[in-house]
């Protein structure tokens, strides 16, 4: 009997958090980022199929930024379903500048950095003839990436709030 009561419990709290607007939203900003990710990265042709595999999947980089639509959608899904003034509309605003701070400053800059690392990597190995593993080049977006990723996810929350207030 107990099994059941802890079952209808937990099928409970995710009834609730599925039911909150803000969650929502948030989810669908960053899964539409993921599959747009997906879809152009397929149609680069640059890519296979295992690449936008990836990107669908958990890929970091690329566009659209699919942090920026999860913390953009968040703080104006936040501002029209709680209001302005809410503390809880400040808490993610702010968190929103920090993320997408980061992922144009310090992720890119990483991303950078492993660039140099590969190009210096690849001279030594063919110089001194070693096998040189590849670091991960993109881990942060373009200033048009989180633009994109920004706009999609505030797109969402003013959609998802239009049909829901």
């Amino acid at each position: 009997m107990e099994i059941i009561n802890e079952q209808n419990n937990f099928f409970s709290l995710v009834r609730q958090l599925f039911g909150n607007h803000i969650f929502l939203t948030t989810i669908i900003s960053f899964a539409s980022s993921q599959i747009l990710k997906s879809i152009l990265c397929l149609f680069s042709g640059r890519k296979t199929n295992k690449d936008a595999l990836a990107a669908l999947v958990w890929s970091t980089g690329g566009m659209p930024s699919s942090h920026s639509a999860l913390v953009a959608s968040m703080a104006v899904s936040t501002a029209l379903f709680e209001g302005i003034g809410s503390t809880i509309f400040v808490i993610a605003l702010f968190l929103a500048f920090i993320v997408i701070r980061d992922a144009l400053g310090v992720r890119r800059a990483a991303g950078m950095h492993a660039k140099a690392l590969n190009e210096l990597g690849r001279n030594t190995s063919a110089k001194f003839g070693f096998e040189w593993r590849l670091v991960k080049e993109i881990q942060g977006h373009t200033p048009l990436e989180v633009t994109a990723g920004s706009m999609l996810g505030i797109v969402i929350a003013v959609i998802v709030w239009s049909i829901v207030k």
